[in-house]
């Protein structure tokens, strides 16, 4: 694994009421061209990481935080432009067609999107690229921005759930995307599901009472080995 950290966030706290803090004492760190697995139970705070981190969650304090080593702000273009994510539901430019939001983004970005076909002809979607995405499915939303996202091709590419409403030949097709995304950047992605997270992390972090309690590097990453270590039964 690359030594070299890209992002790393210390003490961060954070709330929508702030008497309840869903993230307590939460710390994280990303290195250059990996893939890394945030696992946890629906409720324990992956998508509210997520919101901070992209800067659409007010409530929250952080005690250090660095971006290539240097401090930075989560809502600044300054780091904005180094990151896409991709929410496990997503109704924003509901009247743009697929194609129309590649433009978008491109040109928001400054950047030209690579391998767009081949990853539409990955997720079957053909279909779809010229319709509205007000009219397209959740599964079809999902995978529109999944391929904005990986053909963008970021420093740090970020999917909350990003198996929620995908077919079985996608999810195939995406975990071979997130496998190899290590080639562009680095990828961080949240789950409950726990194939997700073994079939295609260079490390994980299991996410628990408001922290990282737990992480699994190489061949650590075992189903049985992460089940045990989460307690679960059947959630996963």
């Amino acid at each position: 694994m690359n030594t070299s950290k890209i992002l790393e966030i210390n003490g961060l706290k954070a709330w929508y009421n702030q008497d309840n803090k869903i993230l307590k004492d939460f710390s994280l760190d990303l290195y250059e061209n990996e893939v890394v697995g945030l696992i946890g139970l629906n409720g324990a705070g992956k998508t509210t990481f997520l919101k901070v981190l992209t800067g659409l969650l007010k409530g929250f304090e952080v005690s250090d935080k660095k971006y290539k080593g240097k401090d930075f702000d989560f809502r600044k273009n300054s780091f904005k432009k180094d990151r896409y994510i991709v929410f496990a539901e997503d109704r924003a430019f509901q009247y743009f067609t697929f194609r129309e939001y590649l433009t978008y983004v491109s040109g928001a970005y400054k950047k030209k999107l690579e391998g767009v076909n081949e990853l539409v002809a990955g997720f079957h979607f053909e279909k779809y690229e010229n319709t509205l995405l007000k009219d397209l499915s959740t599964g079809n939303q999902k995978k529109a921005f999944l391929i904005t996202g990986f053909a963008l091709r970021p420093e740090i590419l970020l999917l909350d759930e990003p198996v929620n409403g995908l077919d079985f030949q996608s999810t195939e097709f995406l975990y071979k995307q997130i496998a190899d995304y290590k080639k562009y950047g680095t990828l961080l992605f949240s789950s409950h599901i726990l194939e997700s997270i073994t079939l295609t992390s260079d490390r994980v972090l299991v996410l628990e009472n408001g922290r990282i309690s737990k992480s699994f590097l190489g061949d650590e990453i075992k189903p049985e080995v992460i089940r045990e270590a989460l307690q679960y039964e059947d959630d996963i």
